[in-house]
């Protein structure tokens, strides 16, 4: 029997209609889609009428349902995999299943479409020929050496952070580089 193929989907970060219609595709195709939080998938999935198998996968769970979602990979199914917005993996789970798919050889593939980093970066006005992504601050244990390294870079870096604590960052940004 072949094995499955996860497609790792990129979803609209804000705006429901800033997704491809292969990404359409692929979430109307599948047998099932592993997402991180449900209730976030299923108002996608209501707004362009698919209906899906959704499986939980998130931070909390992943090493177990990254495990089943193998065997269902293994049994042929086809899964989708996806974020509350934007790309998998990036500052989301994932990696640990794509370690696993790649230790197994089962085919796994990228549907591109939107991530709030690049829109970003490219409409800041920086310097771009070269730019460092941190991801998300630690929430508590690393957080000074993660601002001095930030802070230390000799090009542009960017970096995720919540509505509730980016004051909070910014004031430790501008303590290590007023500029």
């Amino acid at each position: 029997m072949t094995s499955g193929t996860l497609y790792i989907v990129a979803t609209p970060v804000g705006n429901l209609e800033d997704i491809t219609i292969r990404a359409l595709n692929v979430l109307k195709e599948v047998d099932l889609i592993a997402c991180e939080d449900t209730r976030q998938t299923v108002k996608l999935l209501n707004h362009y009428d698919i209906k899906k198998k959704l499986i939980s996968y998130h931070k909390f769970n992943e090493a177990k349902a990254g495990e089943a979602l193998i065997l269902d990979l293994k049994e042929g199914k086809n899964i989708a995999l996806v974020s509350d917005a934007g790309y998998p993996l990036i500052s989301d789970p994932g990696s640990f299943l794509i370690t696993r798919l790649i230790e197994e050889g089962i085919p796994h593939t990228v549907i591109p479409g939107a991530g709030a980093l690049l829109p970003a970066l490219i409409q800041s006005g920086f310097d771009l020929s070269r730019f460092c992504f941190f991801g998300f601050p630690p929430k508590k244990k690393g957080k000074a050496l993660y601002y001095d390294e930030l802070c230390s870079q000799p090009f542009t870096c960017c970096f995720y952070d919540s509505p509730h604590h980016l004051m909070r960052s910014l004031e430790e940004i501008e303590k290590r580089d007023p500029e």
